[in-house]
């Protein structure tokens, strides 16, 4: 308010108005007349800038107040200035308040905001994603009417929201949400929902791997403990072909945990090797040669009829993890597939990209087991003592290079009709035939 305008400043212009009509009614001697004509007029100019001002407030749409003199011009000003200062703060905190809910679509959690009450206020996009929350549509409904969760539902009854819940996604139930309320101001709570999916499921997946591979032990180590035991048994005489027979099943178990133990340090190799793939060129036709002869070995039981259709393109990447994943898919095939069957080992172009598939016309693999395939330790026989068993690293080996090499590993198998495990190379790794693989080597270091 500007200093001038005071009491004093009020009653001297009051004074200089009524001050020439008292004089002028008493030289005339209409004294009361005069001075009761000149109150009426200044009521009337009151009364009609207060009609304008009115008129400002509820009906005018501008900002700028009307002109006014004397006092009427402090009081439009001063309104003026408040609305000014009402505007700039409620833009102000209409940018507080777009900036916070930008922040809240940024974080990787689900928000929600509500009443002591349980009254929904605001949700960002991850809540009504998670739970299905429709906003501003859900807004002043209570979340126990719009989240029917008997869990979430008493949690929030409790009160107690000192330790987390976790909870499948009312509308996702793939999803699994943790879940904490923390106290927002007076009345108000904030409740942030994350997505722990994938950290319980490496959880369980840590779990299985430790009590999997005490399974994978405990079996070869009795068997070697009970021999070994029956051995130093001075009393105890073995006849030769008993004797014979415990030395070759201790030598088989002890085989069997030292294939485990090698292909669980290959898995280790493969997760910890950070090393640049282009700085060597697999000659991956060599390869597949050699691992053909191989082939013809380890089928002389099984006779299967195996074709090899190889093409003269190398590429980049780790020799000792492309040969892991070449062998394990062809010692599959040859394991998996009944005697007498067709496999068809195949290196060739598509495109501007190389694809290595192995084809096999054996029993094939259910739907239900193709999406855990790759799993450590996962195999479709449960019985760990069977001829056909395997360790159940063999794939996960095979999954843990292919990615190394940005690649990825294709699964098309229909039971009764065969199986096909294909790995598709991206353009970037491809080396035409022609090009002198040392040389590209030696360039490339």
């Amino acid at each position: 308010m500007d200093k001038r305008f005071s009491a004093v400043f009020i009653l001297r212009g009051f004074l200089w108005y009524v001050a020439p009509l008292a004089i002028l009614g008493w030289l005339f001697g209409y004294f009361w007349q005069v001075l009761s004509a000149g109150l009426l007029a200044i009521l009337a100019w009151h009364y009609f800038y207060q009609y304008k001002l009115v008129d400002w407030l509820w009906h005018r749409r501008t900002m700028l107040p009307p002109r006014a003199p004397g006092s009427w011009s402090y009081i439009y000003d001063g309104i003026y200035r408040t609305q000014r200062r009402s505007q700039q703060r409620r833009r102000a905190l209409a940018r507080i308040l777009r900036r916070f809910r930008e922040a809240s679509e940024a974080i990787p959690d689900a928000a929600i905001v509500f009443r002591q009450d349980g009254g929904l206020i605001w949700c960002n996009k991850l809540g009504q994603f998670y739970f299905g929350l429709k906003w501003p549509a859900d807004t002043g409904i209570r979340l126990s009417s719009l989240i029917r969760h008997p869990e979430f539902i008493n949690y929030l009854q409790k009160g107690d929201y000192s330790e987390a819940m976790h909870l499948a996604s009312p509308v996702r139930e793939d999803i699994e949400l943790e879940i904490r309320i923390m106290p927002y101001s007076d009345d108000q709570y904030l409740l942030m929902a994350r997505d722990v999916t994938q950290l319980r499921r490496l959880e369980q997946m840590r779990k299985d791997f430790v009590a999997n591979v005490s399974h994978e032990l405990r079996t070869p180590l009795t068997v070697i403990q009970g021999y070994l035991e029956m051995l130093g048994d001075d009393h105890a005489v073995l006849p030769p072909a008993l004797l014979k027979k415990a030395v070759a099943d201790m030598e088989g178990q002890a085989t069997r945990m030292r294939n485990l133990v090698d292909q669980l340090l290959s898995l280790s190799r493969i997760d910890s090797a950070r090393g640049d793939i282009f700085e060597r060129v697999v000659a991956v036709p060599d390869l597949l040669r050699h691992l053909q002869q191989e082939a013809e070995q380890l089928n002389q039981d099984k006779r299967h009829e195996i074709i090899f259709e190889i093409c003269d393109y190398a590429m980049y990447g780790r020799e000792d993890e492309l040969r892991s994943v070449f062998a394990n898919l062809l010692t599959n095939a040859i394991h998996y597939t009944p005697a007498g069957g067709r496999i068809k080992i195949r290196w060739r172009p598509v495109g501007k990209q190389l694809e290595f598939s192995v084809s096999d016309n054996g029993p094939g693999i259910p739907a239900e087991h193709l999406p855990r395939l790759t799993e450590r330790f996962y195999r479709l026989d449960k019985d760990r003592n069977s001829s056909k068993g395997g360790s159940g690293l063999g794939l996960a080996i095979v999954k843990q290079a292919v990615e190394h090499h940005h690649c990825k590993l294709n699964i098309d198998s229909v039971p009764g009709r065969g199986s096909t495990f294909s790995v598709r190379v991206p353009e970037e790794l491809v080396v035409a035939p022609g090009k002198n693989v040392e040389s590209l080597t030696h360039s490339q270091r």
